[in-house]
């Protein structure tokens, strides 16, 4: 059979995989804290029809031929830049500006994230859409009583609030992790991450605003880092990829027609 009947098929699955992160993207453009995809691909093994040959006394030197045999993926890559902040004037939507993400505990298991739509439970705990604690420095949740006239989030991740009698009080402050290699981090779903053998956890407890952390703005969400713009353009660049491939694929099969045709 024709090398370049695999090849096209090895291009045809790649720039599928492509098409399929490009519509996750699409998909999550307004989730708040998602971090886009991008897919890199990487040459097949070549075949080597003939080696290089070195110079000699009464020749040059000759250089090797090789067919490629098509392309494969390389990797998935999740871009963690910085998304634009969106203003919702909610005192626990939260924002970071900087590196670092929250901490949440759940099931017995950490979370990290970069969407700051927080809530508060029944009994005045901090907690994600799915119910997660928000960790504090002390490994806790932070919890505001519930007979507390007003709360605050501080740039500093330290949460006040105001007591029946007029006092401002401390719930506690929240805690950021760093890490080395943010993209190492395995997506969970649900706008939250698990940690990694490549993500290169820094520290788990870091106050906002120190060790090069993020400060917090209250009153924002970080929305998605996905560019509509750009996310079309790579998606007609796979479309045709795509195209292409399958009259690769045509084109080889019209080849053994002809050779079958031979016969006749």
């Amino acid at each position: 059979m024709l090398r370049s009947m695999y090849a096209g098929i090895s291009g045809m699955k790649g720039f599928q995989t492509k098409l399929d992160v490009i519509g996750n993207n699409i998909a999550n453009v307004n989730t708040a804290g998602f971090k886009k995809g991008r897919v890199t691909f990487q040459d097949m093994m070549s075949q080597t029809t003939s080696g290089a040959q070195g110079a000699t006394d009464t020749r040059g030197g000759v250089n090797p031929s090789q067919v490629g045999l098509g392309s494969q993926l390389g990797s998935i890559d999740n871009i963690h830049t910085q998304g634009f902040r969106q203003t919702t004037n909610n005192p626990l939507d939260l924002a970071l500006e900087g590196d670092g993400m929250f901490m949440l505990e759940g099931n017995g298991t950490t979370y990290y994230t970069r969407a700051g739509n927080f809530y508060l439970d029944e009994a005045g705990a901090i907690v994600n859409s799915n119910g997660y604690y928000l960790q504090g420095m002390d490994q806790q949740p932070i919890t505001i009583p519930e007979d507390a006239k007003s709360f605050s989030i501080q740039t500093d991740g330290i949460v006040n609030y105001v007591t029946q009698a007029g006092a401002t009080e401390t719930a506690g402050q929240i805690a950021l992790a760093g890490f080395s290699n943010p993209a190492g981090l395995e997506k969970a779903g649900s706008n939250l991450f698990l940690d990694s053998e490549n993500a290169g956890l820094t520290e788990a407890l870091i106050a906002p605003e120190s060790q090069g952390a993020a400060s917090i703005v209250s009153g924002s969400l970080e929305m998605s880092n996905v560019d509509l713009a750009e996310e079309f353009t790579e998606m007609i660049t796979a479309q045709r990829g795509f195209q292409a491939n399958t009259r690769i694929i045509t084109t080889s099969d019209e080849i053994l027609q002809e050779l079958v045709n031979l016969k006749r």
